[in-house]
């Protein structure tokens, strides 16, 4: 009779009695397949929970899973010893050093060859534990036990079968994605660590472009970039996306801006789905991956204008202050200076310099000197000498627009749609303490090269329409 409901003390010892039977069968296979296994399943579900669960925890018990986990001859045993390792892995942070101080991981590299995705989902998940906190050789593990190798070819098979799903509107199999979704997390993992064999991961980024262009954008009410789309993006970040290798893949002849595409409706749909709290750690890399696809785009591709026309204010946006709605461009603005989320606004601000050109006078014209100024400033880029010019006409090349009509070069919305709230007339001391003011600042844009034009209240008093007020004057009551 199964005491699986049992806690506390009771718990304990059932907890110590099972590793240590499993122990002693090491040595003397003295269970049958089927109480192995069975004692397996027990362990598993006393494991979920730490609480009077220490033997599976120590170096004899992981040790025991261990072998259990690679050395059976047992498939079903070796899956159920590996479940209950990934937990003990997950839960305490011990355990992986203790898995590394065994020397299994080639054994957890060679099981990654195997075509299932049990096998590859756990075998993956105990390798992504060793990456955290232990002493794992990973350059090792690339270079003689051919983890990069397998960790591609798995993602090829990936590919391969989620595409055939796309083309036939099937769904793929659950475990197929949560094994994905574990590779990608690894290849994220293992080329921020190893960053001298990021060359060794190239060749996985044709199959990681096939799979975010296959798998179906999550339905409305689902985080957009919940497993496998999250990873896979996470995935593209430390990949040499100026490789000629991968060209042809993030720039297809027949839909070259298919990617981008797919991407930049992820990154809408994202800043409707996503906190500000969130936006950092799960938005920001998006951010990145568009920036570097539209950075590495031939410059004969229509990829770069399709992502400057998605992500830069339109002339129907500019009869407004810019940054004010729900379009993306205005989200992307608005989250310049979003205090909540200061790496994804560091993100955007390079991304919208970037669509730019990275040249600060189209910058501006863009998104208007007030977006800009903050970017510039903090990067020692140079304000532009005189907004004045194109932008003060209304052209923005960068926008697609060919409109002339004069734009606010400070909040970038047309001239003639600007309105202003109704207040009663001022007074002519009022209007006088106005008018030093505005002389004061305009002479200090001038100075900085903000702005290239004629100081207007110096020419007023040139043409004689300014006149100082005597010192007794007094307004007209009536």
């Amino acid at each position: 009779m199964s005491s699986i409901g049992v806690s506390g003390p009771a718990k304990l010892q059932a907890v110590t009695t099972l590793v240590n039977k499993l122990t002693e069968d090491l040595k003397s296979q003295s269970l049958s397949p089927e109480e192995r296994d069975k004692a397996l399943e027990e362990l598993k579900v006393y494991g979920r929970d730490p609480r009077n669960a220490d033997p599976i925890f120590t170096k004899q018990g992981i040790e025991t899973l261990t072998k259990h986990a690679f050395d059976s001859s047992s498939e079903t045993t070796s899956r159920n010893a590996l479940r209950v390792l990934c937990n003990a892995m997950l839960l305490i942070p011990e355990t992986r050093q203790r898995f590394v101080d065994l020397g299994y991981e080639s054994k957890a590299c060679e099981k990654l060859k195997n075509d299932n995705w049990d096998d590859e989902f756990l075998a993956t998940r105990v390798i992504f534990f060793s990456t955290y906190g232990t002493t794992v050789d990973l350059a090792k593990l690339i270079d003689e036990h051919h983890l990069a190798e397998s960790m591609v070819a798995n993602l090829a098979r990936h590919a391969s079968t989620i595409s055939e799903h796309a083309k036939n509107k099937t769904k793929p199999d659950p475990m197929e994605l949560m094994a994905l979704g574990e590779t990608l997390r690894l290849l994220f993992n293992v080329t921020s660590k190893c960053p001298s064999k990021l060359d060794c991961f190239t060749a996985a980024v044709p199959h990681i472009v096939t799979l975010l262009l296959s798998l179906d954008i999550p339905p409305k009410g689902t985080p957009p970039l919940e497993s496998p789309l999250g990873p896979l993006v996470n995935a593209l970040m430390n990949l040499k996306l100026d490789s000629e290798q991968v060209r042809s893949c993030l720039y297809p002849k027949d839909a070259p801006s298919s990617l981008a595409e797919k991407l930049i409706t992820l990154l809408h749909l994202s800043l409707k789905a996503y906190s500000d709290q969130e936006l950092d750690a799960t938005v920001t890399p998006l951010a990145c991956i568009i920036s570097s696809i539209y950075e590495n785009a031939p410059a004969d591709s229509p990829v770069r204008d399709f992502i400057r026309k998605s992500l830069l204010p339109s002339e129907e946006e500019r009869t407004k202050v810019l940054g004010k709605g729900d379009t993306l461009p205005a989200r992307l603005l608005a989250n310049m200076t979003n205090p909540i989320a200061p790496e994804f606004a560091r993100a955007v601000s390079h991304l919208l310099f970037n669509v730019s050109d990275k040249d600060a006078n189209r910058f501006v014209e863009n998104i208007g000197y007030g977006y800009a100024s903050g970017f510039l400033f903090q990067n020692n880029i140079p304000v532009p000498e005189g907004l004045g010019g194109d932008a003060e006409k209304g052209e923005s090349s960068q926008a697609g627009q060919s409109s002339r009509r004069a734009v606010n070069p400070i909040t970038g919305q047309f001239l003639d749609t600007e309105t202003f709230p109704d207040m009663p007339e001022m007074t002519m001391e009022e209007k006088e303490r106005e008018a030093e003011r505005l002389f004061v600042l305009f002479e200090r844009a001038r100075k900085l090269g903000i702005v290239n034009v004629e100081n207007p209240v110096a020419k007023a008093v040139q043409e004689g329409r300014f006149e100082e007020l005597p010192d007794d004057y007094e307004e007209d009551s009536d």
